[in-house]
């Protein structure tokens, strides 16, 4: 992807594209947009402050708390879109071109997060219909806008060898183990995200806790683990585990050109 340093207070974020994605400055914030574009290629817009890092040195730890006023150009964009925190755990890089070592790893994350239709990125139960944001029951919705936490061990061999043995005879048996290893909640949010939108997280050790426009939407003991870097994107990709064993992975068309914007970013 191309890369380009653009500093703002606290951090020192780097926006990177592909496929005619871009990063550009409003007033108070960014606009992140992606054009249109058949499903033969990827393209992203995104913000980081970890794309030269080992995974090991990763920025933010907590506590630590993210506030952004955001809107986006669709209720149901193709692809993922979101901002927050996270391991960048499909991230593969071999050292070379200047590149850290990184290794695949499980799911650390917190973040407000816009999966399409196609995606099913949960390994928990099916969630229970769409809340509104100030529900407080508890589902692991797999797509939609949902606010979302995942926490996962370092390296757990013998459940990942498990994992791997058990795959080819049962996805369905695979994706539950996978769920007793990776640790999940989240909440799915009914809610015109094309408007403006005050969003805010809170990341201590023991606790992740959500709210949208001061209303608390989530509130939960599951905590990432660290170190995370800050990610903010747009893409058209997706990536799918059901809770039937069906597995996918690759890029969707977008007909129309996308894009999130966001204002007022702040977290310490």
């Amino acid at each position: 992807m191309n890369e380009t340093n653009t500093d703002i207070t606290n951090s020192d974020l780097i926006a990177r594209d592909a496929r005619g994605g871009n990063v550009t400055r409003t007033p108070n914030g960014y606009r992140l947009a992606i054009p249109a574009g058949g499903k033969q290629q990827y393209r992203v817009a995104q913000l980081d402050d970890y794309a030269k890092l080992p995974r090991k040195d990763f920025p933010q730890r907590p506590s630590l708390r993210l506030s952004l006023r955001a809107r986006a150009s669709a209720a149901s964009l193709p692809g993922t879109w979101g901002f927050g925190m996270w391991n960048d755990p499909f991230g593969l890089s071999l050292g070379f071109g200047g590149n850290p070592l990184r290794m695949p790893a499980l799911p650390n994350a917190i973040w407000f997060f816009h999966a399409s239709e196609e995606n099913y990125l949960s390994f928990g139960n099916p969630s229970p219909p769409l809340r509104g944001q100030a529900g407080s029951g508890r589902g692991k919705p797999g797509n939609g806008f949902l606010a979302q936490v995942f926490r996962s061990p370092v390296l757990p061999l013998g459940p990942l060898v498990k994992v791997g043995v058990t795959l080819p005879f049962s996805r369905v048996k695979a994706r539950e183990l996978m769920g007793k290893i990776v640790e999940e909640d989240g909440v799915r949010l009914s809610m015109d995200v094309t408007e403006w939108h005050a969003y805010r997280f809170e990341w201590s050790m023991r606790r992740s806790a959500f709210w949208v426009n001061n209303e608390l939407v989530l509130e939960t003991s599951i905590s990432p683990r660290p170190p995370l870097g800050l990610v903010i994107w747009i893409d058209n990709q997706y990536a799918r585990f059901t809770p039937e064993g069906k597995i996918g992975f690759g890029i969707l068309e977008n007909t129309e050109p996308a894009w999130l914007e966001i204002e007022n970013l702040d977290f310490s």
